[in-house]
């Protein structure tokens, strides 16, 4: 076993390295989802209205939030789906310094813009470098054991779960009070260890095609290359003498339409999990309001903030427990079953109000976000655990665009139900 430096495991080591990728490519999307309402208001001085002693009337925003989340998600659905064809001939390290910029970029004119339409040009910037880290840094796991792909899950869990925190601890009146603006530039910090976390934990393997600034003819990396270096690696871990023609033959074989039809099973169940849990999010959650004596004496912009955190607390367990419980692949279709129930159960309850107490709307959201969380890990485990080595990394990046296309799905069926729901009385 090869040994990193300060003594650490090279398979810790790399475990780590996926954590903290995980972490910091979904940081920038969750905190945008957390700032929707500022975003949408862009005010600059953060004003936090008391909770309200009866809820008699719904207090809506003309404009959902799902409008975010749709500035938030689209773009990523479109690099998701165009890249795999072509996106291998980047080098990694590449992609890489892509993704960081797009992420330092997003943040600062979020920061700095005075009006919506800027402010989301800011939140398109965060979810191009999303899009684009998620199928690359999920096809470069295919360069190392499995247990990395738990970690890369476990992460972006975590991204979640700090980056809801983090947005509520910050803007909330009664905590820090920072203005949603001074916040974005507290987030500038989050570049800085995405690039450390590649170039100076991750060990790249000899099957990952580097790119040299001083030397053009590296930029592109060359199909031959990739394939052969997947074989070395194979065979180093396998301890197999496989022939570069049986490799390159079954590649070649396969179209690539004929590779992806099969992968349906796995991204079927989780296109309909992230409909449903995004369609609560981002169009019913914000309609759940209580009275100071059934909501903690909270707000009802700070009772959404923290909606949001218990949420992203459900994924984060459920994607860092994938090591001691995994689900088969044959009961994928469970989870989306339970998360549509889900998402019908609150829809009856943004518009007859019922739950008598914001305590079991914290207890269902963490369910919904344990339920999240353990199909997307469960769903990648399989493929990575199911599909021959020769297509896992193309396959890797085409069932990751299934909890895009839910989400884009879930932005415009939230936008409609919202505005239904807030022309009902009460």
């Amino acid at each position: 076993m090869e040994v990193a430096s300060g003594g650490v495991t090279g398979p810790s080591r790399n475990s780590v390295a996926f954590w903290l990728l995980g972490l910091c490519n979904n940081f920038a999307y969750v905190v945008m989802l957390s700032a929707a309402k500022d975003i949408l208001e862009k005010d600059a001085i953060h004003i936090e209205k008391p909770c309200r002693p009866s809820v008699t009337t719904r207090e809506c925003h003309f404009l959902s939030t799902g409008s975010v989340l749709l500035a938030d998600i689209i773009p990523a659905l479109l690099i998701k789906i165009t890249a795999p064809m072509f996106i291998h001939r980047v080098p990694f390290g590449i992609r890489h310094s892509i993704v960081v910029f797009l992420q330092a970029a997003s943040f600062l004119i979020v920061g700095i813009s005075d009006s919506t339409w800027l402010a989301l040009f800011g939140v398109v910037l965060a979810s191009f470098g999303s899009g684009l880290g998620e199928i690359s840094y999920l096809a470069l796991t295919s360069n190392y054991p499995s247990t990395v792909v738990a970690s890369w899950s476990s992460g972006t869990g975590g991204a979640g779960l700090i980056g809801a925190s983090t947005y509520a601890l910050l803007t909330d009146s009664k905590l820090l009070a920072i203005s949603p603006k001074h916040t974005m530039f507290v987030m500038l910090s989050l570049p800085i260890l995405f690039s450390f976390s590649y170039w100076s934990i991750l060990q790249i393997p000899r099957s990952v095609h580097r790119a040299n600034f001083l030397q053009p003819s590296t930029w592109i990396s060359s199909e031959e290359i990739r394939t052969d270096g997947r074989r070395i690696q194979e065979e180093e871990a396998e301890g197999l003498l496989e022939s570069q023609e049986t490799v390159e033959v079954d590649s070649r074989e396969l179209t690539k339409l004929e590779k992806v039809l099969p992968l349906l099973k796995y991204m079927i169940p989780l296109i309909s999990v992230y409909l449903a849990e995004y369609y609560i999010n981002q169009g019913l959650l914000e309609l759940l309001e209580f009275d100071c004596s059934h909501g903690f004496g909270m707000s009802s912009e700070s009772q959404y903030r923290w909606f949001q955190v218990t949420y992203q607390l459900g994924v984060f367990v459920s994607r860092s427990s994938s090591n001691y419980i995994s689900i088969p692949t044959k009961y994928l279709t469970t989870l989306a079953i339970l998360q549509i129930f889900n998402a019908v159960f609150f829809t009856f309850t943004a518009i007859y109000t019922f739950l008598p107490h914001i305590f079991l709307a914290f207890l269902i959201i963490f369910f919904e976000g344990l339920l999240g969380g353990a199909s997307y890990v469960n769903t990648f485990r399989a493929v990575h655990r199911e599909i021959p080595v020769e297509s896992r990394e193309f396959s890797m990046g085409v069932v990751s665009i299934s909890d895009t296309i839910g989400i884009v799905f879930a932005g415009f069926l939230a936008m409609p139900v919202h505005n239904r729901i807030c022309a009902m009385p009460l």
